[in-house]
């Protein structure tokens, strides 16, 4: 093996890492992931994974990657189980990782952002609401619960009709606003980590 086929998965590895971090300390900070920084990290993947891999299975690791993250996430945003900037994080983590890592963050980002909604429904002793929400997903009843803004009882539809409060809201939750930017910072993390 040369030189630049062992650090070209090292610059995929920092560039993941980094933009998991950034996006997570902006979750934490002001409850939302920008959108520009999750636009800088699916573009730089782009030259990164054609450096890797050569250009037309460079271009192909991070179009599928960023597809596995995205569909990863994507059916909890629709039952309005976390924010949009959390599906666009994962997916410009996928377009990192490729596919196969992509999956196992996904994954891993899963069992710790359950274990902390869990950690954070006993610390506020909300675990029964925590309980009914996940039954009322289940049955296929998140439709009914709307997004956060709605503070008079409109239904989801009103408040999605403006543009600015679905994008800024954050995802009412029995428990409170989770930052699963978080979550999916450590579980890339860890998924790097162990395949290292």
């Amino acid at each position: 093996m040369n030189a630049s086929t062992v650090a070209a998965p090292n610059y995929i590895a920092i560039g993941a890492v980094t933009l998991v971090i950034a996006a997570a300390v902006c979750d934490v900070r002001a409850r939302r992931i920008p959108n520009r920084l999750v636009l800088a990290g699916w573009l730089a993947a782009l030259p990164a994974q054609c450096a890797a891999h050569g250009a037309a299975a460079g271009a192909l690791a991070w179009l599928a990657g960023w597809l596995t993250g995205f569909a990863m996430l994507l059916p909890f945003y629709l039952l309005r189980g976390m924010a949009a900037g959390d599906v666009k994080l994962m997916a410009g983590a996928g377009a990192w990782l490729g596919t196969s890592l992509a999956f196992d963050a996904g994954l891993a980002t899963f069992v710790l952002g359950g274990i902390g909604s869990v950690a954070l429904a006993m610390y506020r002793g909300r675990t029964r609401d925590l309980l009914a929400s996940a039954c009322a997903v289940v049955r296929g009843q998140a439709w009914q619960v709307p997004h956060a803004g709605g503070a008079d009882g409109a239904s989801a539809s009103a408040a999605e009709s403006s543009a600015t409060a679905a994008d800024t809201a954050a995802v009412r939750s029995p428990i409170g606003a989770l930052p699963y930017g978080v979550a999916i910072a450590l579980g890339t993390i860890g998924v790097l980590f162990a395949q290292a």
